[in-house]
């Protein structure tokens, strides 16, 4: 049964809507068995003193304290507990802070299940691995795994999709190279890949990021360097 994976993991989930708040705690409850609620940010810093969740979910728009600024308390002494943020707006200014915040998730309302449990299970599986799914390519540089985004320079940089998935399998494979099979069923898929194809990729690719990450082994495959 799911939830006697994830019986020990505590969420803390703030929503201000009641609606939203009950329906979010009764899906959670599918998976879950420690569940905290809040109706705002303040109440929410108190459970957060009080029981240290692993995973918190906030809203940005709450009275009082916004998503953000509560957050931003929390990243002040914790930089481990993992977190989601829900929010009506997708613009660069609030991609830009949930870089800053080192925010797990930026779901844009309305929020798909499918979305949502996967930012639930990678927020586990980052619990469990210590990492992140924002990944620092240099001091200028940024890639959010789970958001697609690549930030150069406090500017978020347009990637294809095959650019993107390209990137998300070395970043998730970094400490080897990745074979030319793999890319191919990756990045391709259900499509044949060309060496030429392949090559024209990643000249492309190193276009917008620092071009000397990503190095070539003859005849095995890529890595990234970072």
């Amino acid at each position: 049964m799911l939830k006697n994976r994830y019986k020990n993991i505590k969420i803390l989930y703030v929503e201000d809507d009641e609606i939203a708040r009950e329906n979010g705690v009764e899906y959670l409850q599918n998976f879950f068995e420690q569940i905290y609620e809040a109706s705002d940010a303040i109440i929410a810093l108190q459970l957060y003193e009080k029981y240290q969740p692993d995973i918190i979910i906030t809203d940005i728009q709450m009275p009082k304290l916004n998503g953000l600024e509560f957050v931003k308390r929390i990243r002040q002494k914790d930089k481990k507990t993992q977190i989601i943020i829900i929010t009506a707006f997708c613009d660069k200014d609030y991609l830009l802070k949930a870089i800053e915040l080192g925010l797990v998730k930026y779901l844009v309302k309305p929020v798909k299940e499918k979305e949502f449990e996967e930012a639930l299970f990678l927020c586990v599986n980052s619990l469990k691995e210590d990492n992140s799914n924002i990944v620092k390519l240099d001091i200028d540089s940024y890639f959010d795994i789970f958001n697609k985004n690549l930030l150069i320079k406090n500017e978020i940089v347009k990637l294809r999709t095959k650019e993107i998935l390209f990137l998300e399998l070395l970043l998730k494979n970094k400490n080897r190279y990745v074979s030319y099979e793999e890319i191919e069923n990756y990045v391709w898929a259900d499509s044949v890949m060309t060496k030429d194809a392949l090559k024209t990729l990643v000249k492309n690719l190193k276009t917008k990021i620092p071009k000397d990450l990503i190095l070539n082994l003859t005849n095995s495959g890529y890595k990234i360097d970072v």
